[in-house]
C-alpha cells in the first residue's frame, strides 16, 4: 500500500520482510520524485536547523539557568560601569594634582572694563577661587555667567597660562534715570532697565518721567545733547499722553514739544533764543506744538 500524507505526518502501511519498499528502485524516478519536498527534502520530515530547536531544554531548570546567568551578566556590566566612573574620576583627580602641582593653578583674576559698580557682582557671578586648576576652567561657560550679569553688554574670558585668567566687559552704556509708578531706575539706550545700577550714584543722567519714557528717551535726548545751554536748563522730561514731551526747567518754566518732528521745532526755538536771548530773559511757557507759530507766556 503506498505512503499516505495526512497533516504533514507521514504514515505507511506496513512492508513485508524481505520485500522491497516502493518506489525506491533506481529506475523508478518518478515516484520517488513525488515523495519528496521542494529542495529535495522529505516532504514529511523536519530541516535540521529547526530540529535543532527541538531538542533544546525549555524546562523550569533550563529556564532558571538562562535566567540566573542573564542576571550574573547584567551584574557584571553594572559593576564593570560604576568601576569605570571611579577610573575616570581618579583619572581626572590626579590630572588636577598633577597640573596644580606644576603651577598651573589660578591666582589672579584681572577684569577690565567693568565700572566699580558692576565688578564686584561680576566676581560674584564668575565663582572662582584661588588654587583650581586653571587648564580645567570652561572659559565657554564662564563667559556666559558674566553675559548674566544685568550690567554687562558684552564680556571675553581669556586664559593667561600658568595662573591668570582675564575677563574683558563691555557695559551698558547708561542714558537716563527714569521715573515711573513711584519708582527710579537706570537705563541704556536702548531704553532697558539696568538692574542692580543705583539711580543716586548718577546725579549728572537726565530723568525722564512716565509712562513710555524710557523707550522714547534715546530719540529726544541727542537732540538735546547738541543744545548744551538749553540742556543744562532742563530739570526733567516728561512724557505726555505718550505721544510727546514736556521738558521742564530748573526755574519752573516749561517749553512743550510737539509729538512729530522735535528736530525742527527746536531749531526754531534756537533761532527765536539767539534773536530775543529768551532763555536768559525767563518765561513762563513756551508752546511749539504748532508748525507754524511759537507761543511764548511771559514770566511773572
Amino acid at each position: 500500500m503506498p505512503a499516505v500524507v495526512r497533516g504533514g505526518r507521514r504514515q505507511s502501511a506496513p512492508v513485508s520482510r524481505g520485500a522491497p519498499a516502493r518506489g525506491g528502485g533506481k529506475g523508478q524516478g518518478g515516484r520517488g520524485a513525488a515523495g519528496r519536498g521542494r529542495g529535495g527534502a522529505p516532504s514529511g520530515g523536519v530541516p535540521g536547523k529547526f530540529a535543532a530547536l527541538g531538542k533544546m531544554d525549555l524546562s523550569p531548570r533550563g529556564v532558571g539557568v538562562c535566567m540566573v546567568a542573564g542576571l550574573g551578566v547584567l551584574a557584571l556590566v553594572l559593576a564593570t560601569g560604576a568601576r569605570a566612573e571611579r577610573i575616570g574620576a581618579s583619572i581626572n583627580g590626579g590630572l588636577s594634582s598633577m597640573t596644580t602641582g606644576m603651577g598651573l593653578s589660578l591666582k589672579r583674576v584681572h577684569i577690565t572694563g567693568a565700572s566699580p559698580e558692576a565688578t564686584p557682582a561680576i566676581r560674584s557671578a564668575m565663582d572662582l577661587y584661588a588654587g583650581q586648576p586653571i587648564t580645567s576652567l570652561d572659559l565657554d561657560a564662564l563667559q556666559a555667567q558674566v553675559m548674566a550679569v544685568s550690567w554687562v553688554k558684552e564680556a571675553r574670558v581669556v586664559r593667561l597660562l600658568p595662573d591668570t585668567l582675564i575677563v574683558e566687559v563691555k557695559e551698558h552704556d547708561r542714558l537716563a534715570v527714569w521715573q515711573s509708578g513711584g519708582r527710579a531706575r537706570v537705563i541704556d539706550s536702548q531704553g532697558l532697565v539696568i538692574e542692580g545700577a543705583d539711580p543716586g550714584r548718577y546725579p549728572k543722567l537726565p530723568l525722564v518721567v512716565g509712562k513710555g519714557a524710557d523707550a522714547a528717551a534715546a530719540a529726544v535726548l541727542p537732540l538735546l545733547a547738541q543744545r548744551p545751554a538749553l540742556m543744562g536748563r532742563i530739570d526733567a522730561l516728561v512724557r505726555v499722553d505718550e505721544r510727546r514731551w514736556d521738558l521742564r526747567l530748573k526755574d519752573g518754566s516749561l517749553i512743550q514739544l510737539p509729538a512729530v518732528d522735535q528736530e525742527s521745532a527746536l531749531i526754531r526755538l534756537d533761532a527765536l533764543d539767539q534773536r530775543e536771548r529768551l532763555l536768559d530773559l525767563g518765561f513762563a511757557r513756551i508752546d511749539l506744538r504748532a508748525t507754524d507759530t511759537i507761543a511764548v507766556r511771559p514770566a511773572g
